[in-house]
C-alpha cells in the first residue's frame, strides 16, 4: 500500500503546480504589512478541498475589523482514520510576507514561473510547499482507499507571519474542543536543504523598539539641541555588547548555541540633512535560549537605556514589538520525532537529527499547549527572499514524508 500511495503522490506533480500557481496569484498579506489578509486565498483553498473526500471541512473565522472581510480564516480538513481517539495534525499557514523591493525580482512575485524543477513566486516555499504537500498526501490515501491508523487533519491557519492572535493561538483559546490529549503535530515550515534537521525546540523571540527622543535644531548649531541619533547609536552598540556579555550560556541543541541580539532596523527621520531630528528609532531582534527569561532581558535592556538616557540627556522609550516566550521542547524520542526520523530515512535517505532553532514558528503555541510538535521540511530557505522558489522534488518528497508518518502513527 505504501508504494501505491507514493506513486500516487508522484503522479500529482501537475496538480501540485496548478495549486501553487493559483495560490501564488492570491496575495494573502497581513494587514499590519499593508495587505488585506487571507480571505480570498482561504476561499479558493476551501473550494479545492471540497472536491476531495474529506470527512469534515470546518471553517473558523477570527474577527478582525482591519480587513475588508472583517475576518481572518482558518480551515480544518479531517480525514478519519481507523481510530479517532487521536489525531495527527499537519499545520501550515495561509499568509505570506510582502514581496519587498520588486526590482530584486526577476518575475512578477504573484505570477508563478516554472523553470525545470523550480517554481518561483512569493509563497511558493513559505508555506505553500508544505500546504500543497499535505493535500497530496491525503489525496493519495483517499484515492487508494487507505485509512490511516488515526485521524489526519490538515490545518490551514491565518496570521503566522505576524502572530497577532488570529491563527492557531485563536483556535487553542476559542476552539479547544478540536484537540485531543493524545494529538501530535507536524509543522512543515522549516528545515534545511538536506532534510536532515528536525526542529524540536525554539528559542524565545523578542523584538524591542527603542524610541530615543532629543531636541530638534539646526545641524550647524548642535549645542542648541540634543542629538538623538548620537544617543541611539551609543545605546545600540552598548546593548549589543552588554546583552551578549550577560546572556552568554550555550545550548548545543541550537545553532548558533548562544542567544543572539541583533540590531536590524532603523526608521528614517523625516528631516533634511542639515537638521538634527527630534527622535531616532531603531529595533533589536533577540533570539533567547530557553534557560533565560524574556522579562529579565527586557529589564536589563531598560537599565542600559537608563544609563544612556542620563549620559545624553535624552528620553528613551522602549516598546515590545513582538514576543514569543520559549515553549517546552518536544522530546527527541517522542513519537512525532521518531516518525519524522524514520520517514526521512526512507524518503530522503538521510539520518535526520533532532535540533533546536532560533526561528520562531507556530509550533511554539502547540508545544506550550502540551502537544508534541516538530517543524520539518526539506527546503532551500527561500522564505522572505526575493525570487522565492520551491523545488518540486522537495514538495513531492515532503508529501511522501507526511504520508509515511501518517501511516505509522500508533493509535
Amino acid at each position: 500500500m505504501q508504494k501505491n500511495i507514493f506513486k500516487k503522490i508522484e503522479s500529482y506533480l501537475d496538480y501540485a503546480v496548478e495549486l501553487e500557481t493559483n495560490l501564488t496569484a492570491i496575495p494573502a498579506v497581513d494587514p499590519s504589512s499593508g495587505g488585506d489578509g487571507e480571505f480570498e486565498k482561504a476561499n479558493y483553498l476551501e473550494s479545492e478541498l471540497k472536491k476531495l473526500k474529506f470527512d469534515e471541512i470546518l471553517r473558523i473565522d477570527a474577527p478582525d475589523k482591519r480587513v475588508k472581510s472583517k475576518v481572518r480564516p482558518n480551515i480544518v480538513a479531517r480525514y478519519k482514520g481507523q481510530n479517532s481517539s487521536k489525531t495527527f495534525w499537519i499545520m501550515t499557514h495561509l499568509d505570506i510576507v510582502p514581496p519587498g523591493d520588486l526590482k530584486l525580482w526577476k518575475t512578477d512575485p504573484y505570477k508563478l514561473l516554472r523553470e525545470g524543477n523550480k517554481i518561483y513566486g512569493r509563497g511558493t516555499e513559505d508555506n505553500q510547499q508544505g500546504l500543497v504537500a499535505s493535500i497530496l498526501a491525503v489525496k493519495a490515501m483517499m484515492e487508494t482507499g487507505y485509512r490511516p491508523p488515526v485521524d489526519i487533519v490538515l490545518l490551514f491557519i491565518a496570521d503566522e507571519e505576524v502572530g497577532e492572535g488570529y491563527g492557531i493561538d485563536y483556535l487553542l483559546k476559542n476552539k479547544n474542543e478540536l484537540f485531543g490529549k493524545k494529538d501530535i503535530f507536524l509543522t512543515p515550515d522549516g528545515g534545511n536543504e538536506k532534510g536532515d534537521r528536525i526542529y524540536i525546540a525554539e528559542k524565545g523571540l523578542l523584538w524591542l523598539k527603542f524610541i530615543v527622543i532629543g531636541k530638534q535644531c539646526h545641524a550647524s548649531f548642535p549645542h542648541s539641541g540634543i542629538n538623538p541619533v548620537t544617543a541611539s547609536s551609543k545605546l545600540m552598540c552598548k546593548l549589543e555588547e552588554k546583552l551578549y556579555e550577560k546572556y552568554n550560556a550555550k545550548d548545543k541543541l541550537f545553532n548558533p548555541p548562544i542567544s543572539t541580539f541583533v540590531p536590524t532596523k532603523r526608521e528614517v527621520a523625516k528631516v533634511s540633512i542639515n537638521t538634527i531630528p527630534n527622535q531616532d528609532v531603531f529595533y533589536i531582534d533577540c533570539r533567547i535560549n530557553p534557560d533565560y527569561k524574556i522579562d529579565d532581558v527586557v529589564d536589563f535592556a531598560k537599565s542600559i537605556a537608563k544609563e544612556i538616557e542620563t549620559e545624553t540627556k535624552t528620553k528613551i522609550d522602549i516598546n515590545i514589538d513582538s514576543r514569543v516566550d520559549a515553549a517546552p521542547g518536544t522530546h527527541s524520542d517522542a513519537e512525532i520525532t521518531r516518525l519524522a526520523i524514520n520517514a526521512s530515512k526512507e524518503i530522503y535517505n538521510v539520518d535526520a537529527k533532532p535540533v533546536g532553532t532560533g526561528s520562531a514558528s507556530v509550533a511554539a503555541y502547540t508545544r506550550r499547549a502540551g502537544f508534541p510538535t516538530i517543524v520539518y521540511a526539506k527546503i532551500d530557505h527561500m522564505a522572505h527572499s526575493p525570487n522565492e522558489y520551491c523545488i518540486l522534488d522537495n514538495l513531492i518528497g515532503d508529501g511522501k514524508i507526511m504520508a509515511h508518518m501518517a501511516m505509522n502513527v500508533k493509535p
